[in-house]
């Protein structure tokens, strides 16, 4: 069976039989006692994941409750993977941004599958999404097919409106130290829970300022310069606008959260959001399209687009300390991240009625004792579906009772009990 027929099948939870290269691995585990969703305090829930040649699982099926999800296991065992799955349950490339073709299992003949059971605001959810390759100019490509309840879907958008899932890697551990590229793509990726057009404003933004760069090299026409140029300002002032109202709303959030993980001051820096702090959009939006225009010379000069929201920077600083967050200690800089995360989806709770699924991965690394109390903590407040990793199943003793605990190892999943 293709990938495509994989894809068709696995909405309607028929599983497809693992490539016949390896033989199958099936595991399943059932913490929770039940297999469809049940949500938690008006959040996302995951009841049924099941994962077919996925990574280094050929077959995986979990069953859960609404409750926080543990997974630890040895470094290698998976973790990882089974977070990168609940990740590509909404638009996009996942927590990994990998290439499509990346995740299917080594050995694996057709591609790979990812079907869950998701109870959102609306009821349950069937959700089925895999690697369906196609033929394009002769050539080979990849696209994600999608389905719903069964139904076919064209691309993914469509999962934007039944799922939200945000999520902290350790990748994302030197975020403050790193250039602004990082942080301004972190940034964008907390918009989008608020702001579902935000992604398209990018994406459009990013093809006419590539556009733009091409006309400059060969000295375009100037009519369609100035249009590409209108089209870059509407965008990039919208772009920046979501940018900073989010900023704003994240950090009043963190200041009126009385719990123990660090506060921050939260910013979008940048030209544009200069000019909104002193201008009204539509002033903004003429003072950059007056400064594009200027800049024509010196943009095809240096053969870049120097002003613009792709130059905006986020800044955040630890409210405890005065300084900012890269120049705080790596647990510091660790737990001011996780209340960032954690304060956006309580904004996204209190904004529509679901707390959104929260993937945190190895997230006790870095942390004290203090500071994983207040997680801890934090996650039970939050009441929604948060998943957390980690290698020791002791670390995460503070969560006993109030969550379920997933044991991954040698290619199998069990149900972790009491420490």
């Amino acid at each position: 069976m293709n990938a495509v027929g994989r894809v068709n099948r696995i909405a309607e939870t028929v599983i497809p039989a693992a490539s016949p290269q390896t033989p199958p691995q099936t595991c399943e585990a059932t913490p929770g006692g039940v297999e469809h969703p049940v949500a938690v305090g008006g959040g996302l829930a995951v009841g049924r994941l099941v994962l077919s040649d996925f990574r280094s699982f050929a077959h995986l099926r979990i069953s859960l409750d609404g409750r926080p999800v543990v997974l630890t296991g040895a470094n290698g065992a998976g973790k990882t993977n089974v977070l990168e799955a609940v990740s590509l349950l909404t638009p996009g490339r996942g927590l990994r941004n990998a290439r499509l073709s990346e995740i299917t299992r080594h050995g694996a003949g057709a591609g790979w599958a990812v079907a869950a059971a998701l109870t959102n605001p609306s009821g349950r959810v069937e959700i089925g999404t895999g690697l369906a390759p196609t033929l394009q100019d002769g050539r080979g490509s990849e696209r994600r097919a999608v389905k719903i309840d069964g139904e076919p879907v064209r691309g993914t958008a469509a999962l934007a409106r039944l799922t939200a899932v945000s999520w902290l890697t350790p990748q994302m551990d030197r975020l403050f130290n790193e250039g602004a590229g990082p942080r301004r793509r972190f940034l964008d990726r907390l918009v989008y829970g608020f702001d579902r057009d935000h992604a398209r404003r990018v994406n459009a933004y990013d093809k006419a300022m590539r556009e733009r760069a091409r006309l400059l090299s060969v000295g375009g026409d100037g009519a369609w310069l100035t249009a590409i140029e209108e089209t870059m300002a509407s965008r990039g002032i919208a772009i920046a606008a979501a940018r900073r109202e989010t900023a704003r709303r994240l950090s009043e959030a963190m200041a009126e959260r009385h719990g123990r993980l660090p506060h921050a001051s939260i910013g979008a820096r940048g030209d544009l959001e200069v000019s909104l702090e002193r201008a009204s959009s539509e002033e903004a939006e003429a003072e950059y399209r007056a400064g594009l225009l200027a800049r024509r010379g010196s943009d095809a000069a240096r053969g870049m687009t120097e002003l613009g929201p792709h130059r905006s920077d986020l800044e955040v600083r630890h409210m405890g300390t005065g300084r900012l967050a890269g120049q705080s200690s790596t647990g510091e800089q660790k737990a001011l991240l996780t209340g960032i995360v954690l304060a956006n989806a309580r904004l996204q709770r209190a904004g529509f009625g679901a707390t959104p699924l929260v993937l945190l991965d190895e997230v006790a690394a870095h942390l004290d004792f203090r500071h994983r109390e207040a997680l801890f903590a934090e996650v039970v407040a939050l009441g929604g579906q948060v998943w957390l990793s980690g290698v020791e199943r002791e670390t995460f003793a503070g969560l006993d009772g109030a969550a379920q605990f997933l044991a991954l190892g040698e290619g199998r999943i069990s149900s972790a009990g009491p420490t």
